[in-house]
């Protein structure tokens, strides 16, 4: 796998991406896949990035962070092929983006408290409102089970703190 810092043509947005290799990229780039997430555009390219340089043997590093994926070790994840993208599939991606972006706007990030945030308006402990933020699958199982209606956006949001 391989990331590369993206950036919309139009606006500047900049977001990063995961590709199985180069020619991956290139082939979702020719097909149309690649869309901006914050505007829609499908004006997107390579942005300059830092070089991955890795550390010494003798150097721990300052944190270890897990993903959890729900999907064993060694096992492949199921990709959309792009073969077969029609301009109606990518005219709805491209609307899909920006409905997302305007919920977004109309939202607040509550961040690693989404859980906390959302059962309380569920039991209303809270006033109702727009929320987006993180949860881990066990708090969403947890929320799904206590009736707590929520949905996950369709495509990946960075904290509102965290910048490419």
């Amino acid at each position: 796998m391989i990331v590369f810092d993206l950036s919309c043509q139009p606006n500047g947005h900049r977001f990063e991406a995961w590709f199985r290799s180069s020619d991956d990229y290139a082939r979702q780039k020719d097909t149309g896949l690649l869309i901006c997430p914050e505007c829609g555009s499908p004006e997107v390219e390579k942005a300059v990035m830092a070089p991955s340089v890795g550390r010494k043997g003798n150097q721990m590093p300052a944190r270890e962070m897990r993903v959890e994926t729900g999907v064993d070790e060694g096992e492949m994840v199921p990709t959309a092929s792009v073969a077969n993208v029609t301009p109606k599939m990518r005219e709805a991606l491209v609307k899909l983006a920006t409905l997302q972006k305007e919920a977004l706007e109309k939202s607040r990030w509550v961040g690693g408290d989404f859980a906390d945030e959302a059962r309380a308006m569920h039991y209303g402990e809270r006033e109702a409102e727009a929320i987006h933020g993180e949860a881990t699958g066990e708090e969403v199982e947890e929320l799904l089970e206590e009736g707590v209606e929520i949905a996950p956006l369709p495509f990946p949001v960075a904290p509102p703190d965290v910048v490419n």
